[in-house]
């Protein structure tokens, strides 16, 4: 990895991805570029300086000599804020993703220690068990699930899902797409063109896989998402569209009005996407993934008084999942732990 000296010359430094690659390396003469992508990962725009002494043409000569770096192929690491190009002139502000944790069931893990504000997946049955049931009443941080499979009320710390649990019922990850500005009214719908219906997911297929939240009251089960591919590095992308997968995408403005007043999002809203993460069995039958990636053997305290007295010692697995829209480009990283009772 390098970095290219912009202060000449324009140079133009363009790889395949790993699709690309894989493509041309069969040789049969089907590889054609078809797609490409921009981004602007390195410029910071704050270097504008419009009120340079030398005049116009010097207004934006520290964001043209800023060093770039060399192109490479590892999808993970590079253009992360990709460029898009929209006709429209009128637009005095874009849509975002931002996460919704206005509801119980939707908040990243507060009440324990070693959560560090993140989702926390339990990995298998065992786990699931001491690290979601408490013994204490509801209050800060613990919420409430409709019931287990013996049809009792659970107890569960908020931002914990249980990875082995099919049900529609429990902790899940919710993302907002829409305007985070109170300059516009949320009574507003959002333009047409501006909606996402389609979402891509990005995540390490060694750890597990993605399905849909569900919803107990409407008896719409977790359905997995389908994969689209997976990489070299073992990173699954997924791509799910509001008309082939409604169990992942909801209109926000279509949803009953308690729904819709706890979205986040400042101004007019678009959709919203939820998904619950189910473990893979490496990680439910195995610690070799823990001892290869994470950490192994750690005491994790929660205040919501598991059953096993308080602690219980665990091995976890950090990550990140990542969501973009399709239409707009823009994207969110989702930290989320992965944890197996040692």
């Amino acid at each position: 990895m390098a970095f290219l000296d912009s202060s000449g010359d324009i140079i133009l430094d363009a790889v395949l991805t790993d699709t690309g690659r894989m493509r041309l390396a069969r040789g049969d003469g089907s590889f054609k570029i078809s797609k490409f992508a921009l981004a602007d990962d390195e410029i910071n725009y704050q270097l504008y300086d419009k009120n340079h002494t030398s005049g116009s043409a010097y207004y934006d000569l520290e964001i043209l000599q800023t060093p770039v770096l060399e192109a490479f192929t590892n999808n993970t690491s590079m253009m992360k804020n990709k460029l898009m190009s929209i006709p429209r002139t009128n637009l005095l502000y874009l849509p975002v993703l931002k996460l919704n944790e206005a509801e119980a069931n939707r908040e990243r893990n507060q009440v324990s220690a070693q959560a560090l504000d993140r989702f926390v997946v339990a990995v298998d049955e065992d786990t699931a068990t001491d690290a979601t049931s408490t013994t204490g009443p509801p209050g800060p941080g613990i919420m409430e699930i409709k019931g287990n499979d013996a049809g009792n009320t659970v107890l569960t710390p908020n931002g914990i899902i249980n990875g082995v649990d099919s049900e529609p019922r429990g902790a899940f990850i919710r993302v907002d797409q829409g305007l985070d500005t109170d300059e516009i009214s949320p009574q507003f719908p959002l333009s047409p063109d501006l909606i996402e219906t389609q979402f891509i997911i990005e995540m390490d297929n060694r750890l597990g896989i993605i399905a849909s939240a569900g919803n107990d009251n409407m008896g719409e089960p977790n359905n997995p998402a389908p994969v689209s591919f997976i990489d070299d590095d073992n990173i699954a992308s997924y791509f799910v569209s509001l008309n082939t997968n409604p169990n992942f995408i909801k209109s926000i403005t279509n949803e009953k009005k308690a729904h819709t007043d706890a979205s986040q999002l400042k101004g007019p809203r678009g959709t919203s996407f939820r998904f619950k993460i189910l473990s893979s069995i490496d990680l439910r039958t195995s610690t070799f993934l823990f001892e290869r990636l994470g950490q192994t053997s750690q005491t994790w305290t929660s205040n919501a008084k598991i059953n096993s007295g308080g602690s219980i010692t665990i091995h976890y697995i950090d990550s990140n999942i990542r969501i973009t829209g399709a239409t707009t480009g823009f994207s969110i990283d989702i930290p989320v732990r992965f944890v197996k009772k040692a």
